[in-house]
């Protein structure tokens, strides 16, 4: 039956289609018969219980940047009224992120929101982490300098970042004899109020950071991503080079220990970073990967994700 489908989303002008996944997801609605609808975050608005956005019926088109879109002019509407809503704007996990979680959970689950709203605002990606840490390389969550001085003593070498950053921004190695480590946390303790992330450097991410797509708590597939030579992160805006990537026995082991609780709490698509072995990440707020990893010869990860949403329809 068809859905009627509103995507939260950036301004879609500024995406680029090759490779965003929310545009994939758009894609493969619109396949299927969906109705696709499209508004950006700052349209929303609450009175009293009703959730409204300014939204525009949207047609996409699988072309260039610039002819991959097509909109309607766009009409206030109660959220409510469609049959799913996907929860698509990007990070920076702050705010004004954890409150547009808060106006759409009025309206889920009788409008599917995708990802549960409320379990994503629970569900940090630095923070659900650390509910395995049997899992995680050693890490040190404080903002307290004796505390992080300590943590480099024992380990020597030391990533540091943000606890709420995204997209490798803000992400630094501190090595043996770097004497930069006081003037980072000045200038972290200036531009971040929450506490900041320290973990035990491994050297396995030169083999690569992989990212492996779960949908339902199920893995679907794993896309590695290389860093550039010099470049100690390894996210493809910085020139890390993607590869499709089997899962190894230790990888199907963390899905299958995370799994159960991704599924409890209803988190549909979700994409874990995972470096020698070690979970680093769970990413809950607007994962990519999906046009990646069909490029290089996976599954079509939209199919897999649609697929979830109907049968909870």
């Amino acid at each position: 039956m068809p859905l009627s489908v509103a995507v939260q989303m950036d301004p879609i002008d500024a995406i680029n289609p090759l490779g965003d996944s929310s545009f994939a997801l758009m894609l493969e609605a619109q396949a299927r018969g969906h109705t696709l609808f499209y508004y950006t975050p700052s349209s929303l608005a609450q009175r009293g219980d009703t959730v409204t956005a300014r939204v525009h019926r949207v047609t996409v088109d699988d072309k260039e940047k610039g002819l991959h879109f097509t909109l309607e002019d766009w009409k206030k509407t109660d959220l409510s009224d469609f049959d799913v809503v996907l929860l698509r704007q990007d990070p920076p996990f702050d705010m004004n992120y954890i409150t547009t979680t808060h106006m759409l959970e009025r309206i889920h689950p009788e409008t599917l929101v995708v990802n549960h709203p409320g379990e994503v605002r629970n569900a940090p990606e630095k923070i659900l982490v650390t509910q395995f840490p049997e899992l995680m390389p050693d890490t040190l969550i404080t903002r307290d300098r004796e505390e992080i001085r300590a943590f480099r003593e024992e380990f020597g070498d030391i990533i540091v970042k943000p606890l709420f950053g995204n997209g490798g921004a803000g992400v630094f190695r501190i090595q043996p004899g770097d004497e930069n480590l006081a003037s980072l946390l000045e200038l972290f303790e200036t531009n971040f109020r929450e506490p900041f992330m320290i973990q035990r450097y491994l050297p396995e991410v030169r083999k690569g950071d992989k990212r492996i797509i779960l949908v339902d708590g199920e893995p679907v597939a794993g896309l590695n991503r290389v860093p550039a030579e010099g470049e100690a992160r390894s996210n493809m805006h910085v020139g890390g080079r993607p590869e499709l990537s089997e899962l190894t026995d230790r990888e199907r082991e963390i899905c299958a220990a995370i799994g159960p609780e991704l599924k409890k709490r209803d988190l549909i698509f979700v994409g874990i970073d995972v470096i020698g072995g070690y979970l680093t990440e769970i990413n809950v707020t607007s994962p990519t990967g999906i046009r990646e990893v069909k490029r290089f010869g996976g599954p079509d990860i939209a199919v897999c994700v649609w697929d979830a949403i109907e049968r909870r329809r």
